[in-house]
């Protein structure tokens, strides 16, 4: 196994969001009708990074994540037929965090978030059997993004670290990393061993403008935490490790229709091939191709 690579079981803790997909091939028209296509599908960067995982083979990933009453169950059965093990906390006064992703033509996304209960995730909901025989814990970013889930993720990280458990994170957002400061962000996460940006939330994570080099970006992070993995998305990906990029992975080739969830998609495949002792650069190889499963198909999630 490569620097860092673990084995065994794998506790994601993140979102688990509802998300309203529609695709609208033409661009969208003010004030009238747009056609489109229009799936409510289970979703949430950290549960679909589960559930990618599984789907590569992983048998033991675990999630905990809270959710509103309104789709618990929903939310519960989806996960289990995906194959994770998920630790659903119900809010008592939120909702399940709801995106509304639009898709143009181009297979390009905005998001709408109603953050709901995801970030509301607490301390309180943390309990240290949790990472009972757990080899590698996942932190989805946007937990970092809210004041409680902050705290918890915070907790989760030190509780990892205590038990010579490495820890990844995906910073998730460049508009909601931009809102709370790199520095910031980055101080949050110390201690990780992992970092999985795509190439403007590294830009911005290493203090570089728009446009800048992302394999600079890369490897300035990479001396801040030891391996960094940059998504390109249909460009691949590259890794850097201890100040420098050591790995460049082309893109697969994948007729685009939604490209929500490709970056989890990455995250749970490169993990899951880390969990079986790949090399950085074979694992980042897996991503990819999970990555252009993930665009061809509606959603964020496998199958």
């Amino acid at each position: 196994m490569g620097r860092d690579a673990v084995s065994g079981a794998l506790l994601v803790v993140g979102d688990v969001v509802t998300d309203v997909v529609a695709v609208h091939p033409e661009p969208l028209a003010p004030a009238t009708d747009t056609a489109a296509r229009i799936r409510t599908l289970p979703g949430g960067a950290g549960a679909n990074a589960a559930c990618w995982a599984a789907h590569e083979g992983l048998a033991e990933v675990g999630l905990l994540a809270r959710v509103g009453a309104e789709s618990a169950d929903w939310h519960e059965r989806a996960l289990a037929a995906a194959g994770v093990r998920a630790r659903l906390v119900v809010d008592p006064a939120e909702p399940t965090a709801t995106v509304v992703s639009l898709v143009d033509g181009a297979a390009e996304r905005t998001f709408l978030t109603d953050s709901g209960a995801a970030l509301r995730l607490s301390p309180a909901d943390w309990a240290p059997e949790l990472l009972d025989g757990c080899a590698h814990l996942h932190l989805s970013g946007y937990l970092f993004f809210g004041g409680t889930s902050r705290e918890l993720a915070r907790l989760a990280l030190r509780s990892a670290r205590g038990r010579g458990v490495p820890v990844s994170v995906d910073p998730a957002s460049a508009g909601f990393l931009a809102g709370l400061g790199a520095e910031r962000f980055l101080d949050a996460v110390s201690g990780t061993r992992v970092l999985l940006p795509n190439a403007d939330e590294a830009r911005l994570l290493a203090g570089l403008g728009p446009g800048a080099d992302e394999g600079r970006a890369a490897a300035e992070l990479s001396r801040r935490v030891p391996l960094v993995v940059v998504t390109l998305g249909a460009a691949g990906a590259l890794v850097a490790e201890d100040g420098e990029v050591t790995a460049r992975i082309p893109g697969r080739p994948a007729r685009a229709v939604d490209s929500t969830g490709a970056g989890d998609a990455f995250t749970g495949a490169f993990l899951a091939a880390r969990l079986a002792g790949a090399e950085p650069a074979a694992a980042a190889a897996a991503g990819c191709r999970a990555g252009a499963e993930a665009v061809g198909r509606f959603g964020g999630r496998p199958g």
